[in-house]
């Protein structure tokens, strides 16, 4: 009777759309302020993505609209003029997750394409309303139309509506309309900022942004420089784990254990593949679906401790560069200072990773009691969490009197670290952890850049203490030549005046190094008899 009486356990599996309907806030969806921000974010990212990654100059427009039936239902459009989706898989790439074309290993802003899909849950659980996509490729004669709804029980699309029209012109894209409910009054300000903070570092791109309040901000593309397109690479052996060589072994078609190796990992060659198999005590002619569970784990063992693996390739990376740093500082801030420093390719656990700084001092940057920090992953803007990002570790432990920066001072100090897998600490991806590597490579790029800022602070300096004592010299010039002129004129006539104010320009330019010409334009300002 007693066990009868023990409420049995229900156990049922849930499709991974149901999943992130249940826990919605893994993926940034925790509230109507945090939903708005993080649709828009989703969708320019996947803009982003769409455009730089293929080598066009991205053309961006936002728009959000407050529903006039529903004022707390807000409608996000972005569109992009990239290479479109091909009509076959837009379904599938709006209505199923853990469906992506993103599933290789090169750097984008995002890794799995999860985001999109969360926010047409959210909007579903939300506002009842289905996700819009009109597309087009370059080359295609035909633009497409889709509305989609996820079903969530099955993890699959529900396409409600599809049509498609002959081009008028020669557009190639992707338009994405989301409804969900949010809440602008209280997200304003982190859009905006973050809408603000992309446009830093792509000056590359033409950005449109319009609020539900008709505020339009433009940014207008000052560079026609893209980043280098991130190339798709074999993983690194430090990088791969016992699961993974276990799904490796069931697919692959190399006749040997050790031609999947060379085969399969970057950095590992014929004599390599020998010395890891050698020290797992496995033979390198073994077929791989051979071996034992026991034998991948002296696999795994073996890859992740043989020491003299070449470091993984940066190929997969896509760093801004200094010049495109320099000109989105210059483009948002325009500042009377700017230099940026790109690191040269590290790596941490098999991860390549590149650390870049801008620095921008003065100008309309507002001086304030510390460095303003603007940090970037994979070229998202990072705009929660900033206490706990390894960048503000880096920042706030740096001794900025070492680079003649006093505060309150208008300095901005930008942060980018671009890797196939950065080092986030939590599942929000809003802060970076302190991997001593990574940490490094910031503290070495950061100092570097400092002192550029203080070699143009010490010039600075340097130039107004000149100016200062030209500016007591000077201001007694006309009045020994009027002195002067006025005792010696019967000798020497009415021209002494302008003889006796050149020889003394000559002589103050000689022990101030300033220009003659400059001393006379200072003069003009002087006022005699005063």
């Amino acid at each position: 009777m007693a066990a009868e009486s023990v409420q049995r356990e229900q156990f049922k599996a849930l499709s991974p759309a149901e999943f992130f309907a249940r826990y919605r806030e893994i993926a940034g969806f925790s509230n109507p302020v945090r939903a708005l921000y993080q649709t828009v974010r989703e969708l320019v990212e996947n803009a982003f993505d769409a455009t730089e990654t293929h080598g066009i100059l991205p053309n961006i427009k936002v728009i959000i609209r407050r529903s006039v039936e529903n004022p707390s239902h807000y409608t996000i459009t972005v569109e992009d003029n990239g290479i479109g989706i091909p009509p076959q898989h837009v379904p599938e790439a709006f209505g199923r997750v853990l469906y992506s074309s993103k599933y290789v290993l090169r750097q984008t802003r995002g890794m799995f394409g999860l985001g999109v899909k969360a926010a047409i849950i959210y909007s579903q659980m939300t506002t009842g309303r289905a996700v819009e996509v009109i597309t087009s490729q370059p080359g295609l004669k035909r633009i497409y139309y889709f509305k989609i709804r996820i079903d969530l029980q099955k993890n699959k699309p529900i396409v409600l509506e599809r049509g498609s029209w002959r081009k008028s012109r020669d557009w190639h894209g992707t338009i994405v309309s989301i409804t969900i409910e949010g809440d602008w009054s209280r997200a304003r300000q982190k859009v905006i900022e973050y809408m603000r903070r992309t446009a830093v570092i792509t000056p590359y791109a033409n950005i449109v942004f319009v609020t539900p309040d008709g505020e339009v901000y433009y940014y207008k593309r000052t560079i026609e420089t893209l980043p280098p397109p991130p190339k798709e690479v074999k993983p690194h052996p430090y990088g791969v784990d016992l699961e993974y060589l276990k799904a490796l072994k069931e697919t692959t078609s190399s006749p040997t254990i050790k031609d999947m190796l060379v085969e399969s990992f970057q950095g590992v060659g014929d004599i390599t593949a020998r010395n890891v198999l050698s020290r797992a005590g496995i033979d390198p002619n073994t077929p791989p679906k051979e071996l034992t569970d026991n034998d991948m784990v002296k696999l795994a063992e073996a890859l992740k401790s043989y020491p003299d693996f070449r470091p993984p390739k940066a190929d997969a990376l896509s760093p801004l560069g200094e010049e495109i740093i320099k000109a989105g500082l210059q483009r948002i801030f325009n500042p009377e200072f700017v230099e940026a420093v790109t690191r040269k390719p590290s790596a941490y656990q098999g991860h390549p990773f590149i650390v870049e700084v801008g620095i921008a001092y003065g100008g309309n940057i507002p001086a304030s009691n510390e460095p303003i920090l603007l940090r970037y992953a994979n070229k998202i803007p990072l705009l929660y969490d900033e206490k706990s990002d390894v960048s503000w570790k880096v920042v706030s432990e740096t001794d900025w009197s070492l680079y003649n920066v006093s505060f309150p001072a208008p300095i901005i100090v930008l942060t980018h670290i671009c890797s196939t897998k950065v080092p986030f600490k939590g599942v929000g991806k809003e802060s970076v952890a302190d991997v001593p590597e990574v940490e490094r490579e910031l503290r070495l790029a950061l100092r570097e850049a400092a002192r550029r800022l203080r070699l143009y602070l010490s010039k600075k300096l340097k130039e107004e203490e000149v100016k200062r004592k030209l500016s007591v010299l000077v201001r007694y010039i006309p009045e020994i030549a009027r002195g002067l002129s006025i005792i010696a004129k019967d000798i020497m006539g009415d021209n002494v005046g302008a003889i006796v104010t050149e020889k003394l320009v000559n002589i103050v330019s000689k022990k101030t190094s300033i220009d003659k010409q400059e001393i006379m334009e200072y003069l003009k300002s002087v006022e005699v008899g005063v």
